[in-house]
């Protein structure tokens, strides 16, 4: 029925489960995938989309590496988003609204095209364990399949118990049975556990709502992509999603349902994602808001089920009907499915390696919310980086981590193996020391090169990659030392109302403006033709762009990344007193005050202590 041996057998096909499967068979390992349901592969759980703040920069970095998600969120997207464009590079994050349906087949199409991949249903019960190493796993079945190594990435499936208003059943998902046994053999071996909560909102019927009531949602006009690969293309056409907002009635009839409220009866006792809060814990927490946006999202191309964001909920179910129909545009509403809040085992992420391999078990891989994390990029990010290293151990070849410094996936699994969590974890720019040198727009430059090294990334993205290094360095030297007219400057300049200029002048320096676009620059006859000549896409003027208007901004970057490296050495008295820095974050404070960090380094890499947080503590110390 099986092979003898499997090189690599993943647990779950979630989105950690997924790219750790076909980075260990892309890399030549013999791959079992097992999973409870093969009709849910990559299934979107909760909200129909990937990317987004700092989550977007981890899709890049995963496509960068050789991954699946980004050629996947392309392929099924229908809407794009680059956010945050108005600030500087480094906070620019893409984001697309998916096609849940299509997600989930596309990534079962491309698994299947993997060599070295084999496909299982079952549910995995209990792992087989000699002399501290894992040697496969046992199903429900009684079936012992063995393996070399395995990763664990079940999801929210490990002992799940879905919540809805004063019901509870067992789940791993809607309409899915939890997942038994696994839990109890790790913690026969030692390992710690606790309980986390997520949650998901209700999901409409598009028909019966009124979008005329509502503000319509766009995509970019110049939409663009996740893969650095040319064979993906940007959208030409999207879907319009849509914003409403809660009310002050709204509020009033949600807590009706408080007292049968699974958040406020002790029903669950487990944390749940900070940034992501259910409706009821926000009218709750943010007493004084009289109302809250909801982003009303489609589901896919061809279909009018709509996803609610923003109105998580495990409120029962008239509740939430009665509150939703009080919202503008919903006030003839029909649901699909109502929202739910849901409980699932994890295991403290400070028991793994950098591999993240664990400690106590030779050969065992966690990736996704079994570590603690919530969100599709954080787990799929996870994934790959177990799915390799699996791929390495087992033959015998050095692991593969990324430092801080290299990559927001650097930054994810420092921050997880070096303080754990007791919450679910989130990705945030601010989380990144060097976010200026960890943008979406370089990761290929960041990371091709390293994967192509383990054999990942194809010889396609590093010719790819090396293209477009070299194309915007000719560029960046072709603006350091053309020079230009002032006749010819100062009318562009003079647009801009920026200041003109009395010489012949390098193209640089104009440039470097803030106010000063690549567009502005087109204007001259000079630019224009090289880049016509050239035949330079948008992604190559871009990082030229950046290059020269950031650089003392990325130059300074790396001095900081220098200087962080000498707070080991600065130590923090015993008993300080964070209350007296008023400009801490409130978040800074509360974990500053529980960890009590003995050094400013160690203090930095606390989850939810930001550069801006050590920057105050270094000022009152005098540093």
């Amino acid at each position: 029925m099986f092979p003898n041996e499997y090189d690599v057998i993943v647990v779950g096909a979630g989105h950690a489960g997924s790219e750790a499967a076909s980075a260990a068979a892309n890399l030549g390992s013999k791959t079992l995938l097992i999973t409870m349901n093969l009709q849910n592969i990559a299934q979107m759980s909760c909200n129909p989309a990937m990317g987004g703040i700092a989550k977007g920069q981890i899709i890049r970095e995963i496509d960068a590496l050789g991954g699946y998600s980004g050629i996947v969120s392309d392929e099924t997207a229908i809407q794009f988003k680059m956010l945050n464009k108005s600030k500087g590079p480094a906070m620019w994050s893409p984001r697309v609204q998916s096609d849940r349906m299509r997600f989930s087949e596309t990534w079962r199409d491309m698994m299947e095209k993997t060599q070295n991949l084999d496909f299982y249903q079952e549910m995995v019960s209990g792992l087989l364990i000699e002399n501290g190493k894992v040697i496969g796993v046992k199903t429900s079945l009684g079936i012992e399949i063995r393996s070399k190594s395995v990763v664990l990435t079940n999801g929210t499936f490990l002992n799940g118990i879905i919540h809805i208003g004063d019901k509870q059943f067992g789940g791993g998902r809607a309409s899915e049975r939890a997942s038994t046994g696994i839990t109890e053999d790790l913690l026969n071996y030692g390992f710690e556990s606790g309980r986390m909560k997520t949650g998901t909102p209700p999901r409409v019927d598009g028909r019966s709502l009124d979008f005329s009531k509502m503000t319509e949602q766009p995509g970019d006009e110049q939409p663009e992509k996740f893969s650095y690969l040319k064979s993906t293309k940007p959208l030409t056409n999207q879907r319009l999603c849509y914003m409403s907002y809660t009310s002050e009635t709204v509020h009033e009839l949600l807590k009706e349902g408080f007292d049968k409220s699974p958040m406020f009866n002790g029903a669950i006792k487990s944390s749940g994602p900070r940034y992501c809060p259910s409706i009821e814990e926000k009218i709750n927490r943010f007493a004084d808001k009289d109302r809250h946006q909801l982003f009303v999202e489609p589901e896919g191309w061809n279909t009018v089920e709509y996803y609610i964001n923003g109105f998580s909920t495990s409120l029962s179910e008239d509740i939430q009907f009665k509150a939703l129909q009080q919202v503008a545009g919903f006030e003839n509403v029909k649901f699909f499915r109502h929202g739910y809040a849901i409980e699932y085992d994890y295991f403290q992420p400070t028991q793994l390696r950098h591999t993240l391999e664990t400690k106590l078990v030779a050969g065992l891989y966690f990736a996704g919310q079994i570590n603690g994390t919530t969100g599709y990029e954080e787990a799929a990010s996870q994934g790959l980086m177990a799915g390799i290293n699996a791929h390495l151990k087992v033959h015998e070849k050095d692991p593969f981590t990324l430092k801080r410094d290299e990559a927001y996936i650097g930054v994810l699994i420092d921050d997880l193996i070096t303080k754990g969590t007791k919450e679910p974890y989130r990705m945030f720019t601010s989380r990144a020391e060097y976010r200026t040198l960890l943008r979406q727009d370089n990761a290929d430059f960041r990371l091709t090169s390293k994967s192509y090294d383990i054999g990942l990334a194809s010889k396609e993205r590093l010719e790819t990659m090396e293209q477009k290094e070299r194309e915007s360095h000719a560029f960046i030297h072709f603006f350091k030392n053309k020079s230009i007219s002032h006749e010819i400057l100062n009318p562009i300049l003079e647009a801009k109302d920026s200041a003109t200029v009395k010489q012949m002048d390098k193209l640089y320096k104009p440039f470097s403006r803030p106010n000063i676009t690549m567009d502005d620059m087109r204007k001259i006859k000079e630019v224009d033709d090289y880049i016509l000549e050239n035949n330079l896409d948008r992604e190559v003027l871009e990082q030229t762009e950046i290059q020269i208007k950031y650089a003392g901004y990325i130059d300074k970057e790396r001095l900081n990344a220098d200087k962080l490296n000498r707070l080991e050495g600065i130590r923090i008295p015993e008993n300080f007193d964070y209350s007296k820095l008023k400009s801490l974050s409130y978040e800074a404070l509360e974990k500053l005050r529980a960890v009590k960090p003995v050094t400013v380094s160690q203090a930095s890499r606390i989850s939810g202590v930001s550069p801006n947080d050590i920057s105050v503590l270094l000022v009152y110390m005098g540093r």
